[in-house]
């Protein structure tokens, strides 16, 4: 792992702390860990506290199979740097980036032809500089040889996605349950969080709402009730910042955990329906198909 001056050290732990469990719960070093930094001088973290690298970027790293840059948002990548990371970006090594070091990768241009995302404050700005890249709005992405994600803890889904691709599901849920976590998060789910800055609290009050009340569904002009607007305001919001209407919204989110109920657990289809606010499992079933392409049935023989 490469450490910029500025980095999150929420990020970095997020990212390396599952590979390290990973190795312990397999009884063998899978993801031995170097931290590399730009000098030998210890590498200050966006808190002030101060992380000792054991390599500098002048040592070549060929024993590498996977380079993650933990950086800060919007940092200025030197042509020096640029050109190191697309030295190390060789056939076969899986490249990284964390929170601004997304950024650092579409400006060394190896994100280019891949899927992937970057800190939602810089959605905007990336895609316009970067066309070549096909961004997602998704907390992390992993597309080939690239991963990415904004931050924070996403890198720690991230990163157990990546366990349970190579080492299997059942290494990634025990890392799971190390960190006790109800689940490894999917990277297609649709956000909790939003590419702008400037999103107002009242979409961000009906977004968590509607995260607390899957079972019982609450009609949109109970939302707008809740927040104290009105029916369409809310629905301009939605408009405005997701290019979707509640209650269109509000669907795919049950759907979606229903999906993650059947693929992790064994609870009959009927249960499930009703967990995530269908009134019948017949009305779960042609909800889901619309959606998904497939039955609840279908998808739990997968």
């Amino acid at each position: 792992m490469l450490v910029l001056p500025g980095f999150s050290l929420l990020a970095e732990a997020c990212a390396t702390e599952p590979l390290t469990v990973a190795g312990q719960l397999a009884g063998a070093p899978l993801y031995p860990l170097i931290l590399l930094g730009q000098s030998a001088q210890p590498v200050p973290s966006a808190s002030g506290q101060r992380l000792l690298t054991e390599r500098t970027l002048s040592q070549d790293p060929d024993d590498l199979d996977m380079l993650v840059v933990c950086a800060p948002g919007a940092g200025v990548a030197d042509e020096a740097l640029k050109r190191w990371l697309v030295a190390l970006a060789t056939p076969g090594r899986l490249v990284a980036g964390i929170g601004g070091g997304a950024e650092l990768l579409a400006r060394a241009g190896l994100l280019d032809g891949y899927r992937a995302t970057v800190p939602w404050s810089r959605l905007e700005v990336v895609s316009r500089d970067h066309p070549r890249i096909r961004l997602s709005r998704q907390p992390f992405e992993i597309d080939r040889e690239r991963l990415t994600c904004g931050g924070g803890t996403a890198a720690l889904d991230m990163m157990m996605t990546l366990v349970g691709r190579q080492h299997g599901s059942a290494l990634a849920e025990r890392v799971s349950a190390h960190f006790v976590l109800e689940r490894v998060r999917m990277g297609e789910e649709p956000p909790s969080g939003l590419p702008s800055s400037a999103v107002p609290e009242s979409l961000l009050e009906a977004l968590a709402l509607m995260e607390a009340n899957i079972e019982e569904p609450l009609t949109t002009a109970e939302l707008a009730e809740h927040l104290g607007i009105s029916r369409r305001q809310l629905e301009r919001l939605f408009k405005k910042h997701l290019q979707a209407v509640p209650s269109r919204y509000y669907l795919d989110l049950r759907l979606q955990r229903a999906r993650r109920l059947l693929r992790e657990g064994e609870r009959p289809a009927g249960e499930v329906a009703l967990m995530t606010g269908f009134s019948s499992a017949a009305h779960f079933s042609t909800a889901y198909r619309n959606h998904f392409g497939l039955t609840p049935r279908e998808e739990r023989l997968r």
